[in-house]
């Protein structure tokens, strides 16, 4: 069983400063970081590194590779030992400033919930990590000395930019001990679910080239790319194979001019995903292989259609992999021993998990529990509700969270 005399001076520890890092959250929560609002990330960045210099961490920050967007941030705490733990959250959400306003999305507390942008997506991750390592730095504080700490913040995870998780990787190496991701993870009473996988994706863009001709005067003589779009779109939504967890998305869609004008271009966007990396390779084979796909042309024979599709970006996708089973066994052996069973989950969405499994042993949904990511919008009838946080999932998690970690570096 776990040491009793320290489980009890962490949920002490916890307890204590429940209020603080509650006040935390709320201030981080008043900053909006929609991810286009770079001054708002770098606000966020300020905030967030004035909170972790009370427990020894050194900031930098690195502009974002778009310069569109804000800068990540790097926390350090040097440990006496060398040995590498990377904590991972990020900085932006998804709302922007204006929509936050018309909605009036802000830090709303009804019961056990507390509303706001970002509570659980992820500022109250962020705060979580805080908490493991405050509560390390105060009870074990031998403990917390020996480990280097590495706390790493994307400036733009929600666009899927990619050049954080090379930082990332830069800074812990491939020997560090674990990278730990504080994206959201469900609990229900003592039971808690880590993420295990995710989904890789695959975007694309679709473009038809038609010819442009009269509608009423030579209508024959033109090939209409918005029809050909329309072929297309049906051969991609008939690639996606639920069996295979791999779907496809169409996600938006334009073309033409005027209604008197033959269309001769139409543009589309599609996002593919998939968890095993064979599906993955074989749907990008699939959608490829609509290159060329011509079935639409002028009535008077002249021209046909042209269609290019562009694999755009991918990120792969995080199978089940060894070095990440090995992580789950020490959350669930932790929380056996504190009376919780660890569930294990793969999600469809991405994390910076996804460009950091491969090459350092990696565990997600490590942040507290919560609902409705993403959302904004209420509605009387209640089927419309906003982004929240449980509060009572804090402390558990924070719990649980620094007995595996315990075990992880050999204390357990």
């Amino acid at each position: 069983m776990a040491n009793v005399d320290t489980v009890e001076k962490l949920k002490a520890h916890l307890r204590a400063h429940e209020t603080e890092h509650l006040k935390l959250l709320k201030q981080l929560v008043a900053i909006n970081s929609f991810t286009a609002n770079a001054e708002g990330v770098n606000h966020l960045v300020e905030a967030t590194a004035v909170a972790f210099a009370g427990l020894g961490f050194h900031a930098e920050t690195m502009q974002a590779r778009n310069p569109l967007y804000g800068k990540h941030l790097v926390l350090t705490r040097p440990g006496r030992s060398g040995r590498k733990i990377g904590l991972v959250s990020h900085l932006d959400t998804v709302f922007p400033p204006d929509e936050e306003a018309r909605h009036n999305f802000r830090w709303r507390r009804e019961g056990k919930r507390i509303y706001g942008p970002g509570t659980v997506d992820i500022k109250g991750g962020t705060v979580m990590i805080y908490m493991v390592l405050s509560a390390l730095q105060a009870v074990l504080p031998a403990v917390f000395e020996e480990i280097t700490w590495l706390v790493m913040l994307n400036a733009c995870e929600e666009v899927a930019e990619d050049d954080f998780g090379g930082l990332c990787l830069e800074r812990l190496g491939t020997e560090a001990l674990a990278c730990l991701v504080f994206e959201a993870g469900m609990m229900r009473r003592h039971a808690f679910q880590v993420v295990t996988g995710r989904k890789g994706m695959a975007s694309y863009h679709v473009a038809v080239e038609g010819k442009a001709a009269h509608a009423g005067s030579a209508h024959d003589r033109g090939a209409n790319a918005i029809v050909q779009m329309a072929e297309v779109i049906r051969h991609i939504h008939d690639l996606t194979d639920y069996a295979k967890d791999l779907t496809f998305n169409v996600g938006t869609i334009a073309g033409g001019t005027v209604t008197n004008r033959v269309p001769h271009l139409a543009v589309a966007t599609v996002e593919m995903r998939a968890f095993d990396t064979a599906v993955y390779q074989q749907g990008i084979t699939h959608m490829l292989a609509l290159n060329n796909l011509a079935t639409v042309g002028s009535a008077n024979g002249d021209f046909t259609c042209r269609v290019t599709i562009s694999l755009v970006n991918q990120t792969q996708p995080w199978p089940v992999n060894e070095a990440t089973e090995g992580l789950l066994a020490i959350w669930q052996a932790a929380g056996a021993e504190l009376g919780f069973v660890v569930h294990r989950e793969e999600r469809g969405g991405l994390s910076d998990g996804n460009h950091l499994w491969a090459h350092v042993p990696t565990l997600d949904g490590l942040g507290p529990s919560g609902g409705n990511a993403h959302c904004s919008e209420r509605s009387p009838d209640g089927s419309k509700e906003q982004e929240y946080v449980y509060a009572p999932s804090f402390g558990p998690k924070a719990l649980l969270n620094v007995m595996a970690i315990l075990r992880l570096i050999g204390e357990r």
